[in-house]
């Protein structure tokens, strides 16, 4: 039963995990803030968050949800993803934490939060099933990174 619940909740929020890896794959290029500096001298992202990751990041997400016959929910879902991870950086380049820098537990956490807040009033989930994802998220965003890292498509293993 639990194990059901689990994996009905990956798969639900399945847009999300994909709109979150795809820039891994599938980014670089032009930094999404033009290299500006936030108020206080720091990046405002960083170098590694591209226009391209970005687009192309919700857009997996998207085609993802819209397989699912979810389209709504997943362009959510992909958006919250993408937003999630960009206000991450956005707070570790204020915390003075560089790209590609660890931040425990926000760095796992912070795609999937955003993503279930953004979707939840278009597809109702269980509260079980969100539960579950939010603590599935932190080990399987882990090995997810560290077969990524493995792969040499990250430089660190977070």
């Amino acid at each position: 039963m639990i194990m059901w619940t689990i994996l009905q909740a990956v798969y639900t929020y399945l847009p999300a995990y994909v709109a979150n890896a795809s820039p891994v794959v599938l980014g670089g290029g032009a930094p999404l803030d033009g290299g500006r500096a936030w108020r206080d001298g720091k990046p405002l992202l960083g170098d590694h968050k591209t226009v391209k990751g970005a687009f192309l990041g919700f857009l997996a997400g998207v085609l993802v949800g819209v397989a699912q016959g979810n389209p709504v929910g997943g362009g959510l879902q992909a958006l919250g993803a993408m937003l999630g991870d960009l206000a991450g950086s956005f707070y570790k380049r204020r915390l003075g934490i560089r790209p590609g820098g660890s931040l425990i537990l926000w760095d796992q956490l912070d795609f999937i939060i955003v993503a279930v807040a953004l979707s939840y009033p278009a597809q109702w989930t269980p509260l079980d099933q969100v539960a579950s994802i939010l603590l599935v998220t932190l080990p399987l965003h882990y090995l997810v990174n560290v077969v990524a890292w493995a792969l040499g498509l990250k430089k660190n293993p977070w």
